[in-house]
């Protein structure tokens, strides 16, 4: 069986996002928000939520525990200033926290705190669904 550590990252996104559609619902204003600071235009791609949701989703699949902070400066990007250098910014946080919210209702990761480590893990029924969405 082939798991998500083998498959290729952006099949596995793009069929993970298609098996996200039924269970997460995008905000309205999903289509005028920018992703980041450092962003010039809102995304082009119609279904960008869900895509972004099954990134996510792998991303805490394979970092988890993770927080809403490091996931910022995961999808947060370099600032065209014009003549003067590019600096980093870190990406929207509210989109990330929406996103992570409506995963946890529903039931594809869980808050766990252990020690000194906090954050979001995937549960069972996430990792299940995220490893039959996975493709060499």
């Amino acid at each position: 069986m082939v798991t998500l550590y083998d498959a290729d990252a952006g099949k596995s996104i793009e069929k993970i996002a298609e098996s996200l559609k039924p269970l997460l619902k995008d905000p309205e204003w999903a289509k005028f928000v920018k992703t980041g600071m450092a962003k010039e235009r809102p995304p082009v791609a119609l279904d960008w939520f869900f895509t972004r949701a099954a990134s996510v989703l792998r991303t805490v699949y394979l970092r988890g525990p993770i927080g809403v902070q490091k996931l910022r400066v995961k999808y947060g990007s370099k600032k065209n200033r014009g003549h003067n250098p590019e600096k980093f910014y870190k990406a929207s946080g509210k989109i990330l926290r929406n996103i992570l919210q409506q995963l946890e209702k529903a039931e594809l990761v869980k808050f766990q705190k252990t020690g000194a480590h906090k954050g979001r893990v995937v549960t069972p029924k996430g990792k299940s669904l995220v490893d039959k969405s996975a493709l060499k």
